[in-house]
């Protein structure tokens, strides 16, 4: 045999491990760059909005929670995006607590605040059109409905939490608009050339003040102009700390996890049914649920009627939600929010969000097998 073939024949197992990881890191790639388009958009909205002033018109639909909260007016206008993409939210989000407009406090805040919001984003795109149609109209709306209430749940301990922890802190920008000064200042000026100007001839005040109106006109474009690219450059900076992070983060996760079996986790499931009441037939249906959620409700659907109520079939499914966090927070959760935040404050916000999850899914649980 030829040296190449030698050569190839052993290198071929090296070659059949390798095939998967590759996979893996183009799937990486292509969720970085999926996650790195909704922040930039989520960022430049930010900047967008601060620069021209409509922070105080979005907020106003969030006001009922931020204002009880203590939150400023940019935490609402991050929340309201959220509804669209929860991505850009936390972009949002992230933008305002690095250029200090929030502090961590309230960043913390307005994080646990999102939750219900990330809801309603996945019902329309997800819970309605896919869940609900699998388990039938019964158990999916109280599935649904059950995920909704907890969402809601979280968002309100969020509300709390403001009102008792940022009772010292601002809740709106201190106003520094300096075209409103200087919008006085004209007008000031505007009357008294106005009075001075009674004698003048009134063909010659039409044309000054067509001219007026087309040098204000070149200067509103040209700030509008000023005001966009400021944004963009704000964003592209922001995309700059947050993108490598994401690729390095996501990388070491994907390395870990092609070496390491972490679906050796799921056998919780079983004792977790067990200390619950469930039947032990729900337990395969459970696992399936801790990997998908779409094929762990069709593996659930066939139980329901027969072995398993609405309710016991709802428990299992938080039941596995609650298995899951450990795969979803380690594969999704950490790469994301170090992405975004880094190690130090990524990693309290995982384990806030993580927290409040097990806690009201176990509560949720407990109410349906009581």
């Amino acid at each position: 045999m030829e040296p190449l073939g030698v050569a190839l024949v052993a290198l071929g197992p090296t070659l059949a491990e390798l095939s998967p990881l590759a996979s893996e890191l183009a799937s990486v790639l292509e969720r970085v760059a999926r996650i790195a388009v909704l922040v930039a958009v989520g960022v430049f909205l930010a900047n967008v909005a601060v620069e021209f002033g409509l922070v105080e018109r979005i907020a106003g639909f969030s006001r009922y929670l931020t204002g009880p909260a203590n939150l400023p007016d940019e935490a609402g206008t991050a929340i309201v995006t959220t509804a669209a993409s929860t991505t850009a939210g936390y972009g949002m989000l992230a933008d305002f607590r690095e250029s200090g407009r929030l502090s961590d406090r309230a960043t913390m805040v307005a994080v646990v605040i999102n939750t219900f919001f990330g809801f309603v984003q996945h019902l329309f795109t997800f819970y309605v059109p896919v869940i609900i149609p699998i388990l039938g109209r019964e158990t999916g709306v109280l599935y649904v409905g059950t995920r909704g209430a907890i969402a809601l749940a979280i968002t309100l301990t969020g509300v709390l939490a403001g009102a008792l922890l940022l009772r010292g802190e601002t809740g709106e920008l201190a106003p520094a608009d300096d075209d409103v000064a200087a919008g006085e200042a004209t007008t000031d000026g505007g009357a008294g050339a106005a009075d001075s100007a009674d004698t003048t001839d009134t063909e010659d005040s039409a044309d000054s003040a067509d001219s007026a109106d087309s040098a204000a006109d070149a200067d509103t474009a040209d700030d509008t102009r000023a005001r966009v690219v400021s944004a963009a450059e704000s964003t592209w900076s922001k995309l700059k700390r947050i993108v490598p992070r994401l690729a390095l983060v996501y990388t070491l996760v994907t390395l870990l996890v092609a070496r390491v079996d972490l679906r050796a986790l799921s056998t919780v499931a079983g004792p977790l049914a067990d200390v619950a009441g469930l039947p032990a037939a729900v337990v395969p249906a459970i696992v399936i649920f801790v990997f998908d959620t779409t094929a762990g409700a069709a593996a659930f659907a066939p139980l329901i009627g027969e072995t398993l109520t609405p309710e016991q079939a709802v428990a299992g499914m938080l039941i596995g939600g609650i298995v899951s966090f450990a795969f979803s927070t380690f594969k999704r959760s950490i790469p994301f929010q170090y992405g975004v935040w880094g190690p130090s404050f990524g990693s309290k916000v995982v384990a806030v969000n993580t927290g409040l999850k097990v806690v009201f899914i176990s509560v949720a649980v407990a109410v349906f097998l009581a």
